[in-house]
This record gives structure tokens, C-alpha cells and sequence, in this order.
């Protein structure tokens, strides 16, 4: 099967890492504590219809123990755009080949160039140079700031933004080991990591409760990387 891997690091390398409380970003998150990175996760309140994966963040980044864990607010609520951020219904029970045609209304505009910018910014302050974002590009619902080229493309761009970059004395990498990995390859990882998915949500439209639907885009696809691995 397809391994995720991580450059090698000296232990305590610092690292900024985007952490949601889904199943990719605790992936990434166990994948990056065992290659001895001091994790600083970054968690985003950005108006969101579910916010119980803030709570799941919280407690995710507690078990692994991260150096530091910072929520941060931020309202797209105000641009709209997304069902994700809207009150537009998310769409439900589509099949793989639906998911697979054109940009879902659950695409938020430029989530993820806004939530990279953000780490970018904190990794300066901190001294890191590594941003650690779960993105992939195989199970995934046709966004376009999940694909390959995209995180190249910002990568080079962090480089000509920063001072490091523009002094010399250090380069930014975006790591993405998760990028071309299956939804089952994924839990498979986490699985020989020691992550309980349990604590993880990926729903688009929990219950107030916190319950997932089992039937947005992302349940399917999460219930499709399980089913796979039996």
C-alpha cells in the first residue's frame, strides 16, 4: 500500500500543522508527532455550521500533546459562498460518480490559501519552516486548493513572502504526505500510528449533538475509506 512519509527532522524541529479535528488532519497530526516534530496546531473558528470539530481539534491536539494549540477566529460567514457557511443545504447521498463532477457548493472560497496564510504568518513568529497541511487529492470532492499544483504554487509563493525566504536563510516547505493517498490508505496509517478516529469528525452537518449525518460528501467518503479496509 502507499506510505505516508515526512521528510527526517532533528527532534524538536518546530512544525505549524492545520488541525480541523477530521480524520486527514489527526492522520497528519500522529504522522508528525512520530517523526519528532514539536507540533504547533492551528485550528480555525471561521464560521463554520460545524462547530463541534473545534471541540474535537481541542481534544485531539490534548492527546497528542502538541506544543501549542491556537484556535483562531475568523468569520467567512460574512462572504458566504459555501454551504459550509451559509445556511445552503449541503447535498446528500451522492454517489461517486456525482462527487466527481465540477466544484461543490461545501467548496469554501479560498479556505485554504486563507488558513495557509495564517500559518505562514504564525510559523515566522515561531521559526518554523515547515507547514503541515492534510490535504489529498484522491478521495477528495473536486477542490481546487487540495490539489498538487496548488500547494507547489503557494509553497513558492511563501518563499518570495517571508523574510527567510527573501534573506536565504531558510525555506518554507507546505509537507502534504497525505496527498495521494486513498481515504482507506489514510486510516491505515493512522490505524499503525495509534489514532483513534473515534475523536475525529469529518461530517459537513453534525447534529447539534455532534452526530454525523452518514450521508454528506464526507461521511461517504470517510465510510468508504472504512468499508475498504473491512
Amino acid at each position: 500500500m502507499p506510505v505516508a512519509t515526512l521528510p527526517p527532522v532533528a527532534p524538536g524541529t518546530p512544525a505549524v500543522l492545520l488541525l480541523s479535528g477530521g480524520l486527514d488532519s489527526t492522520t497528519l497530526l500522529a504522522l508528525a508527532t512520530k517523526a519528532g516534530y514539536a507540533v504547533n496546531a492551528l485550528t480555525f473558528r471561521y464560521g463554520q455550521r460545524h462547530g463541534i470539530e473545534i471541540e474535537r481539534a481541542r481534544a485531539i491536539a490534548a492527546h497528542w500533546k502538541v506544543a501549542l494549540h491556537v484556535v483562531a477566529d475568523i468569520d467567512l460567514r460574512i462572504f458566504g459562498g459555501s454551504a459550509l457557511t451559509s445556511d445552503v443545504a449541503v447535498p446528500k447521498d451522492r454517489d461517486a460518480k456525482e462527487m466527481a463532477e465540477g466544484i461543490p457548493i461545501t467548496y469554501v472560497p479560498a479556505r485554504n490559501t486563507i488558513f495557509l496564510s495564517f500559518a505562514l504568518a504564525w510559523a515566522e513568529v515561531l521559526g518554523a519552516n515547515d507547514l503541515l497541511i492534510g490535504v489529498n487529492a484522491l478521495d477528495y470532492s473536486g477542490y481546487p486548493d487540495c490539489r498538487p499544483e496548488y500547494i507547489a504554487a503557494y509553497e513558492t509563493m511563501a518563499n518570495l513572502a517571508t523574510r527567510a525566504g527573501v534573506e536565504g536563510t531558510a525555506r518554507t516547505r507546505v509537507l502534504t504526505p497525505l496527498i495521494a493517498l486513498s481515504k482507506a490508505d489514510i486510516i491505515r496509517t493512522g490505524l499503525a500510528l495509534g489514532v483513534d478516529y473515534n475523536q475525529t469528525i469529518s461530517c459537513y452537518d453534525p447534529s447539534a449533538e455532534g452526530v454525523a449525518c452518514g450521508h454528506c460528501d464526507a461521511c461517504v467518503l470517510r465510510a468508504k475509506g472504512f468499508d475498504e479496509i473491512g
